[in-house]
């Protein structure tokens, strides 16, 4: 947490840094969670006319409100139109008809391989099975570019993914046009701490850009393999109180998961 009048949280910094990557007028497929927030903050401040596309066919969706899944009713509400799924990959997000697309990660490599399917072990007994691929690895191949929204930290920031649920830059330059991909990949990968960009021959992340108060030993700490760092390395500027004002009431907004009713047995 900053100092101050305005003080604001490493969460907060991560995500209006990632909503101000946004233009307005662009396509972006969006992720839930982290990445759902910043689109959001990013529509209601400089980007009004962002278009939201959810992978469950809502597109131009306008919620009110952050979305508690893609299935939520206020994107469909809200949307310019909703399609079937098939379509919104096979015509929308496939022939690379979305400008960006906005995802988190369980795991990242210096690469910008996202894991989002198992940690530790093997596939068929891991340690941790997480929430699986989604539309991740079609966004992450066909977007015109991606940005990946994510707190950085040892355990996140690994030398290697456990596994490649969606393709970065794969081992490094060439992979994406060995594999066919479409996209362009990973531009940006904005954390709590700063900004890492692909380096245009290696394609291996380096930190650019550092959050107010923040160090590079800090970043180099969270990280799992030997961060590069670009020289020099600019400080990006603080979240403004409108901004701030924006996400906080966005936030507020969340509704909490229903919880199960137990039902009593028939007598």
């Amino acid at each position: 947490m900053s100092d101050g009048p305005a003080a604001w949280t490493a969460d907060e910094m991560m995500t209006v840094a990632a909503a101000r990557q946004l233009r307005d007028g662009a396509a972006c497929f969006v992720g839930i969670g982290l990445p759902s927030t910043a689109a959001n903050l990013a529509r209601a401040t400089h980007a009004p006319n962002l278009v939201l596309v959810y992978e469950s066919g809502c597109l131009g969706a306008k919620p009110d409100r952050l979305p508690l899944s893609i299935g939520d009713g206020v994107l469909a509400d809200t949307a310019d139109a909703v399609v079937s799924v098939p379509e919104v990959f096979n015509y929308w997000l496939q022939p690379g008809r979305i400008d960006v697309g906005f995802l988190g990660a369980a795991q990242l490599d210096r690469y910008g391989n996202i894991n989002t399917t198992v940690v530790g072990g093997d596939y068929d007994a891991p340690d941790v099975r997480l929430p699986g691929a989604g539309g991740a690895p079609e966004i992450a191949a066909s977007c015109r570019e991606v940005v990946v929204i994510v707190r950085q930290n040892r355990r996140t920031f690994t030398e290697r993914v456990d596994f490649v649920t969606s393709v970065g830059y794969g081992s490094g330059p060439g992979d994406r046009e060995r594999l066919g991909l479409r996209g362009g990949g990973p531009r940006l990968v904005i954390t709590d701490l700063g900004v890492l960009e692909p380096d245009p021959v290696t394609c291996e992340l380096t930190l650019t850009h550092l959050h107010p108060g923040v160090t590079r030993e800090q970043a180099r700490a969270a990280t799992g393999w030997d961060l590069a760092v670009a020289e020099p390395l600019s400080t990006g500027e603080p979240p403004t109180a409108h901004e701030l004002a924006v996400l906080r009431a966005l936030e507020a907004t969340k509704q909490p998961l229903p919880q199960r009713q137990a039902v009593a047995p028939e007598a």
